[in-house]
């Protein structure tokens, strides 16, 4: 796994052995960070569900100010620390459960990034949670990843489209506010 683009493009990324996670494949990511490129400068960046934090990385990389990442894994949350520290770069690295964060933050972001275990359900509520507590700044979206197409309502957000890229498929939400 590598950084796509930004200032640390084509560095290589520590990661997991085996198939215990599904990281986000390169090509849906360069495609992600191609749809929100100027969003991404300057911005505030919540990877939930952060894996190897590659995603956060992609954004640190491509100019974004402050990004978060949360992960309830202890392996993940060190892969992610071992990852900034490769690039000396630093960022809050939280061992806490996505939806526990979202519910209690007093944070606010342009974009959000949720992209949990395909093969758990409940998850959805993190979109709702989000839209209820308005954790989006004005104008900022929420990018939920999953397998499927996923249309919710969600108190202050508007679907806006989805996207498949291979087995991934960005659910893309808007601050309605």
């Amino acid at each position: 796994m590598r950084v796509i683009g930004g200032k640390y493009r084509s560095r290589v990324l520590k990661s997991f052995d085996g198939y215990d996670v599904r990281p986000t494949s390169d090509r849906a990511r360069e495609a992600l960070f191609n749809i929100f490129s100027e969003k991404v400068i300057d911005c505030t960046f919540y990877d939930g569900f952060a894996g190897t934090g590659a995603i956060g990385i992609e954004a640190i990389s491509r100019g974004a100010k402050e990004v978060v990442f949360s992960d309830l894994s202890a392996k993940s949350v060190d892969i992610v620390k071992a990852n900034l520290s490769a690039l000396k770069e630093s960022a809050a690295v939280l061992k806490a459960d996505c939806v526990q964060f979202l519910k209690t933050t007093n944070k606010t972001f342009d974009l959000i990034f949720l992209d949990p275990p395909y093969s758990k359900d409940g998850f959805t509520d993190a979109i709702k949670i989000v839209g209820e507590r308005k954790i989006l700044n004005s104008g900022g979206f929420v990018i939920y990843e999953n397998e499927k197409e996923i249309i919710l309502e969600a108190e202050n957000l508007e679907y806006v489209s989805s996207r498949r890229y291979g087995k991934n498929c960005f659910n893309i939400y808007k601050a309605d506010y």
